[in-house]
């Protein structure tokens, strides 16, 4: 009997064998970088280009005050200039200086003109 049910039993394929299943080593990973050093770094540098507009905006802004200063003092330059160059047109004036000189230096007017040619000089 023990024949007849172990043929009455379906016969099952046989199992392939497993492969033992390979050994996970864990993978090495790549030494972090601390990234803090990257991060203060990259401050720095920020904070360096700003420091440098800054400073450069302030070298500008006292170039600009040092040229309004320099306009201001060529405007009363011009000013001093124009007084003086009406003090000058008003004392060499040809009336005033006949006036001055018939009065202060006791001068007359001249009741003709004459003309003095010179010969040229032969050299």
């Amino acid at each position: 009997m023990a024949t007849a049910a172990a043929r009455a039993e379906p016969r099952r394929a046989p199992r392939p064998k497993q492969r033992p299943e390979p050994r996970r080593t864990p993978r090495r990973r790549p030494a972090q970088r601390p990234r803090v050093a990257g991060s203060v770094v990259w401050i720095v540098v920020v904070a360096t280009l700003l420091a440098g507009i800054v400073a450069l905006n302030v070298a500008v802004l006292r170039l600009n005050m040092q040229a309004e200063e320099l306009e201001t003092h060529r405007a009363k330059l011009v000013a001093e200039r124009d007084v003086l160059e009406a003090e000058l047109s008003r004392a060499a004036a040809a009336g005033r200086v006949q006036a001055i000189a018939i009065n202060r230096y006791g001068l007359a007017e001249p009741v003709e003109t004459v003309y003095v040619r010179l010969a040229r000089v032969k050299e």
